[in-house]
């Protein structure tokens, strides 16, 4: 029989990182066989002084209407049911007429930004927020407009901001990766989990997925039950008497102390993320305020995820990405309005509303705001025509649509760039995705040309060749 090599006993007991707390237990025997295991979470000095600690970016997927929500079109009320007279770009090719918004459209706050009826919780946030009402993107098409919003470009495989950040600055907590994804219980995203990739960036950089509402969040992070300590011990004992002879065979090679890294991580993870999970603590006026009141209320698994994004990020958690929406379904469980804009757009706002209002207080309240970046982006947004001669929904829309930010170093209650009088072109300080991008970094005290990753031949960066601050919307 041949002698059992490190290789073949991963082969035969590796099961997902199930019962690794052990290998957290050995780190200093490894260490003494002379097994470097710095932490590639360690966390890293900026170039330049940081007005952001970290980020937490909600993702509204599926294309939310602009010209529903937050830009104010009169325009669209005067000339409602009209022929727009010019030739309209739509992704469908089924061009109809002028589509007034259905919603009401108030002014809020002391800055008296505008902010209509299907979103009474955010419509009271507006102080506090700075909006981009002239974004554009490169693509019309669910994925690759996904993929753009994650990683600056239309095509999969790319790190994604998420990635470049934790590659960038590391974590603040060791018991947690730098990039944890939180996707929307009901689906994934257009793209799947490839919108949270590390790309060609080191693995440790991925993006660390938690099952919403599971009573395991993470995988395979416990030891099944049906395993007895003593076997898990001795199974360790064999491993790490493998990683002594492997790192003595193989002096100087990274790869290994890498792995022992991920196990240490993962048995750190074993004992924070029950206790980050577990929602019990949190007060009755904070769960009445994210929309937790009811197990099965329409808020309940969004909210769970919104509040998830807090308690991560105040354990240090340099970027948490939660998903609002999934890629498919009928009825459809994202803003993709294209059949009747009224009933798609009130029922997702239900979801989205309450919760990432409550995020933002909730930061502002504990002080976090003050270091965190809040991001919301949507991949596209919608026509201000209807899809159809006598349609009551909208089309995809790459060409002017709006986003908003709030946090350290941003201007609030303030609104930057414009689009025209019927929210079809941006007109008035176009930005890209490209741009956000820089702009987060620079707030995160790095400079997005000088964040680069060779990768076969080429200096690789999040804004590919391109970005710009948006100084306009800096404090």
């Amino acid at each position: 029989m041949n002698p059992l090599t490190r290789r073949d006993f991963l082969t035969h007991t590796g099961s997902g990182i199930g019962g690794l707390a052990l290998s957290w237990l050995l780190h200093e025997d490894a260490r003494a066989a002379g097994i470097a295991t710095a932490s590639p979470y360690a966390p890293h000095t900026p170039r330049s002084r940081a007005k952001v600690k970290r980020v937490i970016h909600i993702c509204a997927l599926g294309g939310v209407s602009h010209v529903d929500t937050f830009d104010h079109k009169p325009e669209l009320i005067r000339r409602h049911g009209q022929d727009s007279g010019r030739k309209f770009d739509t992704f469908f090719s089924q061009p109809g007429t002028l589509l007034k918004s259905p919603f009401e459209f108030r002014r809020h706050g002391a800055s008296g930004r505008w902010v209509s009826d299907l979103l009474p919780h955010l419509s009271g946030c507006v102080d506090d927020l700075t909006f981009i009402h002239s974004m554009r993107s490169k693509s019309s098409n669910h994925t690759p407009a996904t993929f753009l919003m994650n990683s600056g470009f239309t095509f999969n495989g790319f790190p994604s901001m998420g990635a470049w950040i934790s590659y960038g600055l590391g974590s603040e907590n060791q018991n947690f990766p730098a990039y944890v994804v939180l996707p929307d219980p009901r689906q994934l995203p257009a793209g799947g989990s490839i919108n949270w990739t590390n790309g060609f960036l080191p693995a440790v950089h991925q993006g660390v997925a938690f099952r919403s509402g599971n009573e395991e969040p993470i995988a395979d992070l416990s030891t099944p039950a049906s395993i007895p300590a003593s076997k898990r011990q001795a199974g360790f004992q064999l491993l790490q008497s493998l990683n002594t002879e492997d790192a003595a065979r193989h002096p100087g090679d990274s790869a290994l102390a890498a792995r022992i890294r991920a196990y240490e991580l993962a048995a750190q993870m074993q004992l924070s993320v029950p206790e980050l999970a577990d929602l019990r603590g949190e007060s009755e006026a904070t769960r009445h305020a994210y929309g937790l009141d009811h197990a099965n209320g329409p808020t309940a698994a969004f909210a769970r995820n919104c509040l998830l994004a807090r308690r991560l990020s105040e354990r240090g958690v340099r970027c948490v990405q939660v998903f609002n929406g999934g890629q498919f379904g009928s009825p459809r469980i994202n803003w993709d309005g294209h059949e009747d804009i009224v009933e798609n757009h009130r029922k997702q706002a239900l979801v989205m509303d309450q919760p990432v209002a409550a995020l933002l207080h909730d930061l502002k309240q504990r002080g976090l705001l003050d270091e965190t970046l809040l991001l919301w982006t949507t991949e596209f947004g919608r026509t201000p025509i209807t899809q159809g001669i006598n349609g009551r929904g909208r089309d995809h829309h790459q060409h002017g649509f709006t986003i908003w930010m709030a946090g350290a170093g941003l201007k609030p209650g303030f609104a930057f760039g414009t689009t025209d009088e019927i929210g079809y072109d941006a007109v008035e300080h176009p930005v890209e995705f490209y741009d956000i991008h820089a702009t987060l970094l620079h707030l995160m005290g790095m400079d997005h040309t000088k964040l680069t990753f060779r990768h076969n031949g080429v200096d690789r960066r999040l804004t590919d060749v391109h970005g710009e601050v948006v100084e306009g919307i800096l404090a």
